[in-house]
Formats: C-alpha cells, structure tokens, sequence
C-alpha cells in the first residue's frame, strides 16, 4: 500500500476538454442520463446505451493530457511504491500521460474496454465501437459485451482497492472532485497531511478538514503540489 494517494476526479480532465454530466452541452445534453447510465439501461435501452457509450469512447481519442496529468504520471513512475493513483475518470488521460494501465485504479471504470456480461472477460477495443469487437459479442463464451463501466447503482468493486489503500494513506491529495459521490471529508479526517485543489467550493466537502486548499486549475496547482509531495516523500 502507498503513502500517499493522489484522487481525481472530472475537474482534472476539463482542462483537456472532456464535459461531464454536470456540464452543459455535448454528449450529456443529447441523451438523457437516467436512459443510458442507469444500472437497467442494458437491458431496456441497449442499443442507445452502447451508442452513446462508443461516442463518449471515439470523443476521447483526440484528447491530450494536460500538465497536471503529465506531473501525476512523472511523480508515479519517480515514486511507484509510494503513490497511489486512483481515479473517478473513466478516461485513459493519465494512460497519455505515461502511465501504464495498471499504475492507474479506476474506480468506475474504464472507456476504452468492454467486458463481457456473463464471464466478465475485458477486452480493450480502444476508440471503436462495442459493435466492432466480434460483432458485441465475447470470443470465449459467446455471451453480449457491455461497456466495462460501473454505472449508476452497480456495485464498483474498486472501492475494495480504495479502502485498502486509505487504510496505509498518511498524505491524500484530492484533485478535481465535488465529493458528491466518494466522502473525501471522512478520508481527509485520519491522514496526516491532505490538500484539496479544486476549481471552486463544493457543498459536499468541507475544506477546513484539509491542511492546504488551494481553488484554481489543476494545471495552475499542480507544481505547488508536486514540491509538497517530493519534501514528504524526502522527509521519510
């Protein structure tokens, strides 16, 4: 387990211009979320749900990493016993940044795979649509794909990984993330140093729990909090 945990969430990829559900416009404003991201919408929309799913998968392929990605990922591959990466991401933007697909821990999953519905094997079709790999269907055991992404009121089962992690985590830094769906308040209370860098205040996270907070982009945050993890880690 590592030391420190760097935790992501859609605020470090906006700068690279991936929307989320809470932005307007894009993909999100075509598709109605409680259609297609919903843990029934397999089995009552399947065709909609794959096709927005392979939009939101082609949308990723022109992305870049930006300079916040790009710091995480040289801060990992420098220290990679001692950082832990974990995301709420589904995109591969720290996979663009260096990072092998293991050093990251998505906890919802990941856009470029699909995984099989009955055996759960996971292929990684890259940009192309669920349809393109064996016609949707798994090579080993014939049963539908689906898009290997936890949606809304599916079991996530990386949230094991992330309890683990928080339990040996002694420096949480928390990146773009409104703390609406993991409590990074309860995490923030038992480590020894945190820092929130959001863009803006969030009701869902309370700040003062947080030894260092720091509102601007990620981009404008990153080397500040790059130094502080390099002076832990040298403190060791």
């Amino acid at each position: 387990m590592s030391k420190i945990i760097i935790f992501s969430g859609a605020g470090i990829s906006a700068e690279s211009g991936i929307s989320t559900f809470r932005d307007s416009g894009g993909l999100w404003e075509e598709y109605d979320v409680s259609v297609v991201c919903n843990h029934d919408s397999l089995e009552k929309n399947e065709s909609l749900t794959i096709e927005f799913y392979d939009k939101r998968r082609l949308d990723l392929e022109d992305k870049e990493s930006n300079y916040a990605h790009d710091i995480i990922a040289d801060l990992k591959n420098k220290y990679p016993n001692d950082i832990a990466v974990i995301t709420q991401n589904v995109d591969n933007l720290f996979q663009k940044a260096g990072l092998k697909q293991e050093d990251v821990i998505h906890l919802h999953g990941f856009m470029n795979e699909v995984r099989c519905q009955e055996c759960s094997d996971i292929v990684n079709i890259g940009y192309r649509s669920l349809y393109d790999s064996n016609n949707g269907f798994c090579k080993p055991c014939g049963a539908k794909l689906r898009p290997n992404i936890v949606f809304f009121g599916e079991a996530a089962p990386m949230y094991e990984v992330l309890n683990k992690e928080v339990q040996d985590c002694e420096f949480f830094i928390v990146i773009g993330t409104s703390g609406n769906v993991v409590g990074v308040n309860m995490i923030a209370q038992f480590v020894e140093k945190s820092i929130l860098n959001n863009y803006e205040q969030s009701d869902a996270i309370d700040d003062v729990l947080f030894d260092k907070v720091l509102y601007k982009k990620a981009t404008d945050a990153i080397e500040e909090i790059a130094q502080d993890i390099e002076e832990f880690l040298s403190e060791q």
